[in-house]
Formats: structure tokens, C-alpha cells, sequence
């Protein structure tokens, strides 16, 4: 019996290579080839399958001539969710969920299948547990006399025939890589196999107006496993995030075709699913009896929603031939780059000093904006003295220590008026003409030198 051939694919990037080598030659990963058997040629002369998306035949437009339709959406009945969303869910479109094991992925589908179930037809497939856990959890969540219909099944042919005639609106894939196609021969899982059952998947939904929701496994790298093409065939792409030790799950979106990306929503873990936290400013700040030296209050901006977070530095003599730069939240390098426009522009020496930055929560912070805040943390650290509990902070921060403006400037400063705010540092081109955002002050900064001149007095 002849030996079957076989050849690497990328999980990376899904490129095809004839042997093994550590790093894939087209996108430059390491360990990422695999092996697998590609699939079967077509016979000479097959013609291929006629792929519909309608009931009628696609025609040639002029642009000018198409009139476009507004695009309904089924609310999920998760203000959070449907914030990320871009506002609910759009037939025919299909969604792409990852996150690390255990986050709360599935739990958070069951409770949006549980409330959407009373007005819509829904399907959930689960390939990687029984009918009976399913059931066990929508006991602990208290959704387990919802009018959902349920399946455990793994071969992607199946489960569409199956769902066909449930006509859902809403079919969800928990997860997609375990699901299988009978026309190839490689593992569950493998790029082939991901590829080719996403893409019918993504064929049934557009056909038939169903939206589709899949869930993705993440890689140690923080990635969805399998090749990035899932990411281009889907419409929307959203991300679980949490630390270890925190309660708290942020969904972010970093793809959307219906909606706006880095949207934030933020929910709570309990003994009862997931909670939605509407006030989520208020979990990434510290509540300090009196102000504390080394802190720093600022808004960020994640999608249309401005949030106010706490950065934290501490400053130390190190002991070290190299002192430390720390930073979770912040840009590690864009931290060493600030210390040194500090220390040119506000002869503040920090190269003997160990230098630590956290944000607050967990939360990751990776606009320009928080340049400003993280500064004026660590010169509030070195030197000991607090910068006040009601002083808010944002700006951009240029190599020749200039302030620069951020977008959303009035948005940031009415949000952290709201909060009780009396005191802003920001931006001269950020503030408005009258300085004053209802009972909150705000000082314009042009220079890094002004901005400490401000927090000093």
C-alpha cells in the first residue's frame, strides 16, 4: 500500500509547505507547521458546486445606482454585548468569539440564547460537551426552562441538514474547532478542517439570513487558533479578556463590519453567570482614604466610550546595573521613551531609579493619551508627594515635549466631570474656551514643563 502524502501547514498563516522546518518561510512563525494530509484532488473536468448567497441570481450594479437599506438587529438583551455588537445582531452576519478556557464564553452565549429563545428561533451546537452538562449549566445560570433548542454534534454536514429545517435565527458553533468535515480526511482542528468548516458555515448563514456565532480556542500567544483567514471570512471578530485573579471579563472588538472596533464591554463573574457592569470606571479605580504619591487618575477612550482608570508608578533606587522598566498596561517601550523625554525636557533624572507602571483592574492601555498621566505618576512617586484625589489627567506626549491633543477631548472631560472631578490637566488644544466643564477646572498644558509646573505649584 502506497504511503500517503503529506504536507506542513501553517496554524499562522495557513501556507502549505512541503517539509518541516522551525519557522514558517511566509509569515516568519516559529513552530507553527503541521503535519496533515491534504485533501483528495477533484476529478479533470468537475465542475465546481454553484454557491448561492440569495434567491436570485447576482447581477452587475452601478454604485449609484444601489439604494442602500437600513440593517435590522435582534438586541441580545445584554446592553454590553449589544454595545460591542455595534447594537444587536445582524442577519446573515457571522460572529467570531475567542478567549481563554474557562472565561465564560459559553456561559455568556447560554444566557443570550436563553432570553433570545422567547422571541426567536435559536440553535445551539455544542461539540465539545454533552446535552446533560449543557443542562447542568443552565441550572447553575437559572435558564434551564428555556425553550432552546440544543445538539452535540461535530460533523459540520450533519449539523447543517439538521438545522435546516429548525430554520434558526441565531445558530451558534461552540467551538468551531471541533468540528469536522467528511469531504477531507486530516484531525478536528487542523487548518483544513477549521478552514473548510467555517466556510460552510459562513455560506449557510448568508444564504439563509441566519446570524452565526462561533466560538474560537485561543492559543498561548493570545491569538484564535487556526489560521488567520478565519478572522478575514467572518464579519465581526471579538475577544475575552480577564486577569488570573479578577472577577471581571472585558469583551473588546477588534473587527467589525457593523459596528465600531475596540468597543468595550465589561461584565462581572458570579455564582449566576455573568453580570453586566454599566459603570465600569468605577471598578478600575482605587478608592484611597486620602491621595497616596504615585498616582494618577486619567480617561480613556475605548471605541465611543470613555472610561476613567487609574496609573500607578512606583519609583526605587535599584540595585541593579540596569535599572527596570515595568509596565502592565502601558507600551513597555513606550514607557523608556517617556523617562527620557522627562528627563530632557523636565530635568527629571530617573536612570538610577527602578520604574514600575500598573494600570488599575487589569486594564490595557494602549493609546498615547495615558503618555501624560504616566509621567506625572512617576515624578508624583520619586518624589513623594500626591498629585490630589479630584485632579484628572490625559495627553499625548511628543519627543520635543510638546503636549499634543487626543480625539474625544470634550468627551473625557464631561465624563470625568460626571464622576465629581474638580481639576483637569490636558491638552491647550483639548480644552474649552470657557477652561470649565460644569463644577470641573481645566488647565491647558502646551509643554511637559508646564504640565509639571501645574501638579508641582
Amino acid at each position: 500500500m502506497a504511503k500517503s502524502k503529506t504536507v506542513f501547514v501553517c496554524d499562522q498563516c495557513g501556507s502549505t509547505q512541503p517539509k518541516w522546518s522551525g519557522q514558517c518561510p511566509d509569515c516568519g512563525a516559529w513552530n507553527t507547521l503541521t503535519e496533515t494530509v491534504p485533501a483528495a484532488p477533484s476529478k479533470p473536468g468537475a465542475a465546481a458546486p454553484p454557491v448561492s448567497f440569495g434567491d436570485t441570481t447576482p447581477q452587475v450594479q452601478k454604485l449609484n445606482a444601489i439604494t442602500p437599506r437600513e440593517t435590522p438587529r435582534t438586541p441580545t438583551g445584554l446592553s454590553e454585548l449589544d454595545r460591542v455588537l455595534g447594537g444587536g445582531l445582524v442577519p446573515g452576519s457571522v460572529i467570531l468569539i475567542g478567549g481563554d478556557p474557562g472565561i465564560g464564553k459559553s456561559t455568556l452565549l447560554l444566557q443570550v440564547l436563553a432570553q433570545l429563545s422567547a422571541d426567536i428561533p435559536a440553535l445551539y451546537d455544542t461539540g465539545e460537551e454533552s446535552l446533560e452538562q449543557v443542562q447542568l449549566r443552565a441550572q447553575r445560570l437559572g435558564v434551564a426552562g428555556a425553550d432552546l433548542a440544543v445538539l452535540a454534534e461535530t460533523c459540520v454536514e450533519r449539523v447543517l441538514a439538521l438545522a435546516k429545517p429548525q430554520a434558526p435565527r441565531l445558530l451558534v458553533i461552540d467551538s468551531i474547532q471541533t468540528v469536522f468535515s467528511q469531504a477531507l480526511s486530516s484531525a478536528p482542528g487542523s487548518v483544513s478542517q477549521v478552514r473548510e468548516s467555517a466556510s460552510m458555515l459562513v455560506r449557510f448563514a448568508k444564504a439563509t439570513g441566519t446570524a452565526l456565532i462561533l466560538v474560537g480556542h485561543v492559543t498561548k500567544e493570545g491569538t484564535i487558533a487556526g489560521p488567520r483567514v478565519l478572522e478575514h471570512m467572518v464579519d465581526t471578530v471579538l475577544y475575552f479578556e480577564a486577569e488570573a485573579s479578577s472577577r471581571f471579563r472585558v469583551i473588546r472588538a477588534v473587527k467589525n463590519r457593523f459596528g465600531a472596533v475596540n468597543e468595550l464591554g465589561v461584565f462581572a463573574m458570579s455564582g449566576a453567570g455573568l453580570k453586566q457592569v454599566t459603570n465600569p470606571s468605577a471598578i478600575f479605580l482605587s478608592r484611597h482614604e486620602q491621595a497616596v504619591p504615585g498616582s494618577a487618575v486619567m480617561v480613556t477612550r475605548e471605541g465611543s466610550r470613555p472610561m476613567l482608570v487609574e496609573v500607578q508608578a512606583l519609583v526605587d533606587g535599584s540595585q541593579l546595573h540596569n535599572p527596570r522598566r515595568v509596565a502592565l498596561g502601558p507600551d513597555s517601550q513606550r514607557l523608556a521613551m517617556l523617562l527620557a523625554v522627562l528627563h530632557r525636557h523636565g530635568g527629571i533624572a530617573l536612570g538610577d531609579q527602578d520604574v514600575f507602571v500598573n494600570v488599575v483592574g487589569g486594564m490595557r492601555v494602549s493609546e498615547t493619551a495615558a503618555d501624560l498621566a504616566v509621567v506625572l505618576a512617576a515624578l508624583s512617586s520619586f518624589r513623594d508627594r500626591p498629585l490630589g484625589d479630584k485632579l484628572i489627567i490625559f495627553g499625548e506626549i511628543g519627543l520635543a515635549g510638546e503636549i499634543r491633543p487626543v480625539p474625544g477631548g470634550e468627551e473625557r472631560l464631561a465624563e470625568a466631570a460626571k464622576h465629581g472631578f474638580t481639576r483637569a490637566i490636558a491638552p491647550k488644544a483639548n480644552t474649552p474656551r470657557s477652561r470649565r466643564v460644569g463644577e470641573l477646572e481645566v488647565v491647558p498644558v502646551a509643554r511637559l514643563g508646564e504640565a509639571i509646573e501645574a501638579v508641582t505649584g
